[in-house]
């Protein structure tokens, strides 16, 4: 069999970590570099890796989370009330594993969602099924399946991911309807799923935009009692930015 004919049959069988790696593969098993053990294992490996970062990538895209997030990237040398042993304990995502809510409060700037979607990314790289929309965007969507009827499918679609993650909670009030549904969904995520919501309302102050007591006292209950609170505060980024593009250049 010829390497033309081995190229095909890999790309037959969907073979392509195998296929980008075949050819040098060859080269040393007829250098004598390695042994055909060692060439199989090598070949594995390269599969593996493919469809692993393939699987990684689909999830990403599937998750509706924009890439540049990274806790590798994250700032620390702005005080915001949460320390570099706190991120690296919520970045092995036990919380996220045990199926524990996670609420981020916070200003405008602090840097809660950009920590929401490093958090998403790494779950997706670990293999677990992410969602990132924001509130407005739930709601939208939440108001277009009541309207036709869809709101089975569209509670389905929430209640399935491993991490659902709603970003910018308390931008407006919610209606009974919006507050109890939202409520269903965070009920059925309960029962080991993960959501990670983010705000700039303490949860002291959900009453501001989730005015019936039942359904708010509920919700909380679901999401602050069995999660992890973080408050952070402090200096913003965006001021940080502010300030740097404001001082005055030094003179030589």
């Amino acid at each position: 069999m010829t390497l033309s004919q081995i190229r095909n049959r890999m790309e037959g069988l969907y073979l392509k970590g195998m296929l980008n790696t075949i050819e040098p593969v060859i080269t040393e098993i007829q250098k004598g570099d390695i042994s055909f053990l060692e060439a199989m294992d090598r070949l594995l490996e390269s599969e593996w890796r493919f469809r692993l970062h393939e699987s990684t990538r689909k999830r990403i895209g599937r998750s509706k989370i924009r890439y540049g997030a990274s806790l590798e990237e994250f700032d620390f040398t702005i005080n915001r009330r949460i320390t570099k042993s706190q991120i690296k304990e919520l970045s092995n995502l036990d919380w996220c594993k045990e199926g524990k809510p996670l609420i981020l409060v916070g200003p405008t700037g602090i840097g809660k969602t950009y920590l929401a979607r490093s958090f998403g990314l790494l779950a997706c790289e670990m293999g677990k099924s992410t969602l990132f929309m924001t509130v407005t965007d739930f709601l939208e969507h939440q108001a277009l399946a009541r309207a036709c009827t869809g709101y089975l499918r569209f509670r389905d679609k929430l209640t399935k991911p491993d991490l659902i993650i709603l970003d910018d909670f308390g931008m407006r009030k919610f209606t009974s309807q919006e507050a109890e549904d939202l409520r269903d969904i965070i009920e059925l995520r309960s029962y080991g799923k993960s959501t990670l919501i983010t705000t700039q309302l303490p949860i002291k102050h959900w009453s501001e935009v989730i005015t019936d007591d039942i359904i708010r006292e509920a919700l909380i209950d679901r999401l602050e009692t069995p999660g992890i609170v973080i408050e952070l505060a402090g200096e913003t980024v965006r001021s940080r930015y502010k300030k740097a593009l404001e001082k005055p250049a030094t003179k030589e």
